[in-house]
């Protein structure tokens, strides 16, 4: 008998993947200049030429038996210097390279994080609206993830809630900041409140809930927004990374994570981590990729763009009656519906070839997420079909 568990996410794409594949069967029929595809988190913006000039680079240079050959486990241990030589600069901290271990981009990481440090039927809080996929990986770890329901007016973290959830159980708190779908960034106060709550809670049961800080966004940030580095402020922080939005390189499958010392056990926290990056067949990171993101680390891709159609957007739905808090980072929008069920909404929206998706599938419904990484005159024509939506509402 197969896993039928294994079955059921074979065979069902999740909502993003299926809107998106049905803009491409769309665009065939209409033209891909008459479907709005807000669909996918694919970033538009080409990655900053040094990236295709370094690689060029290694290939024409570097001997191709050390190029294309097996890497440490861990991650070739040049790139991992180069890293946190560049991690420590910027955030003004103090760890060494075997605080890294390279994973398959920022998914890869998540996994190995919590396939390392969760028992069976440990539990994993998220805090609503979040990543469908951390149902995924948490729930593949064998343990159970457990849903903070949304702040909808600003969507900070609902601390109530939160500390209504921790239980013995609880082995760690994800956070994603800026946060996909909503755009927000936690602000330090929230960071702060979280860190001292789950401190409080680790002290009292003698074990740490570990925080662990998905950062694919990280230098995504509007308008000088402050980003909090999380392992600045909890003890107990592991930090998940990857470059596929920074650098626009989601299909080259580069992140790491990051074990610093001040963690409970790190070694033994760092010794699971790679120890699940086995067990889950990984061998090791793109070894021409770890190079080129270690050589191009304090680059990023031309991500002002993102800010032009955030407030491009903002501006246009606003005036047009939709209820939007402002994202202060990422390239994501998660207005209210203006219909209470948002699948039905978004139903309604594929009438004007407007492709956004409902927020149920994020924990928070009557939202829906608009991915606007797309060439802005995307955008600019959207408008139009985003009024007509609203007038069959208002």
């Amino acid at each position: 008998m197969l896993n039928e568990r294994m079955v059921g996410l074979g065979t069902q794409r999740s909502v993003i993947r299926e809107l998106f594949e049905y803009g491409k069967m769309r665009a065939a029929e209409v033209g891909a200049e008459n479907v709005f595809d807000f669909s996918i988190g694919n970033p538009s913006v080409p990655s900053p030429e040094i990236v295709n000039a370094t690689a060029k680079k290694l290939i024409d240079e570097l001997d191709p038996v050390v190029l294309h050959g097996y890497t440490s486990a861990q991650g070739d241990a040049g790139v991992r210097q180069m890293l946190i030589d560049s991690i420590n600069k910027r955030f003004v901290v103090n760890y060494n390279k075997d605080n890294l271990y390279m994973t398959v981009g920022a998914a890869a990481a998540l996994c190995c994080c919590l396939n390392g440090l969760c028992n069976p039927g440990d539990e994993v809080i998220v805090f609503a609206p979040y990543f469908p996929e951390y149902k995924v990986f948490i729930e593949g770890a064998g343990a159970v993830c457990k849903v903070i329901k949304a702040d909808t007016k600003a969507f900070q973290i609902d601390f109530e809630e939160l500390e209504k959830n921790i239980t013995p159980k609880t082995k760690a708190v994800i956070v994603n900041s800026p946060n996909n779908p909503s755009g927000v960034v936690y602000s330090e106060e929230t960071i702060k409140k979280l860190s001292a709550l789950l401190e409080d809670k680790s002290n009292k049961r003698g074990e740490p809930i570990y925080l662990i800080a998905d950062e694919p966004y990280r230098e995504i940030a509007f308008n000088g927004v402050n980003v909090p580095y999380l392992p600045k402020y909890y003890k107990d922080s592991i930090v998940c990374y990857s470059w596929s939005k920074s650098l626009s390189l989601p299909g080259e499958r580069m992140g790491y994570v990051l074990v610093p010392d001040q963690v409970t056990d790190s070694k033994m926290v760092y010794a699971a981590v790679a120890g699940a990056g086995r067990s889950l067949g990984y061998v090791n990171a793109p070894g021409l990729f770890q190079r080129v993101c270690a050589m191009c680390a304090n680059e990023t891709a031309d991500i002002s763009i993102y800010e032009t159609n955030k407030n491009l957007l903002m501006k246009g739905l606003t005036s047009m009656g939709y209820s939007v808090v402002e994202p202060g980072g990422t390239f994501y929008m998660f207005p209210r519906t203006l219909d209470e069920d948002d699948i039905a909404f978004c139903e309604a929206a594929k009438k004007h070839d407007l492709l956004i998706v409902p927020g149920t599938g994020f924990g928070c419904p009557s939202h829906a997420r608009i991915s606007y990484c797309v060439p802005t005159e995307r955008i600019e024509r959207s408008l139009s079909a985003f009024e007509a939506l609203a007038k069959e509402y208002l």
